[in-house]
């Protein structure tokens, strides 16, 4: 039997990371936040997304890539926040933060407009170069992330798994979700093949990040 594919991101050599650490030292400033396509800030340069279930940590890791605590807020109560939020990251990226789904207090019409504008972002955006499915190290992939993979294959964007929180959980236990996530990855052909393991509070494949989004064309 072969080994399962989606191997951990290695660390970047050091030109590479050298790379990430200048792009992320450049100021990062909250834009706007979108509520509709033509709220959409000019196409004008390079753009990553981030999207995660609620309380996944996907706040604490945009400060945590960008060093700058504050810069984007986590909201307690999922569904609340349904825009786009755009942030520049200097001069040629913007990092755009996509409300955590998993809508169980959120209304049907909200839920319903919402996703709407997912589905137009994800497919009519042609500077957007990756998305960034944030997973709990301590649950693995639940049916509503399974939901935002198949919206990605079917908007051919492409997305790489970033495993949140790893301080959290022990090695053998992190080793069981791994195999569940990979699992469930390759079912999903948007899915790129490297799996980058971080912990915003710890630090932790933060770097790695940075240099992963530095090199994106």
């Amino acid at each position: 039997m072969t080994s399962l594919p989606f191997p951990i991101a290695e660390e970047p050599d050091a030109a590479a990371l050298e790379a990430g650490r200048k792009l992320f030292a450049g100021q990062s400033e909250f834009l706007k936040g979108v509520v509709a396509m033509s709220g959409l800030p000019a196409p004008d340069r390079l753009e990553v997304c981030f999207a995660g279930r609620s309380n996944v940590g996907k706040s604490s890791l945009i400060n945590a890539l960008t060093g700058t605590k504050g810069l984007a807020r986590a909201s307690n109560t999922p569904g609340r926040t349904q825009e786009i939020n755009y942030f520049t990251q200097g001069p040629d990226l913007y990092l755009v933060d996509l409300p955590g789904y998993g809508y169980a207090n959120a209304p049907l019409k909200v839920v319903e407009k919402w996703q709407k504008l997912l589905k137009q972002y994800l497919s009519g955006r042609q500077t957007l170069r990756r998305a960034f499915v944030l997973i709990d190290s301590r649950h693995g992939v639940k049916p509503v992330d399974e939901e935002i993979m198949k919206l990605l294959d079917t908007s051919a964007v492409t997305f790489q798994c970033v495993m949140t929180k790893t301080d959290k959980v022990k090695a053998k236990d992190r080793e069981k979700v791994l195999e569940q996530v990979r699992k469930a990855l390759a079912k999903h052909p948007a899915a790129f093949p490297e799996i980058v393991l971080t912990s915003s509070e710890k630090g932790d494949g933060i770097p790695t990040l940075r240099s992963i989004i530095a090199h994106l064309e």
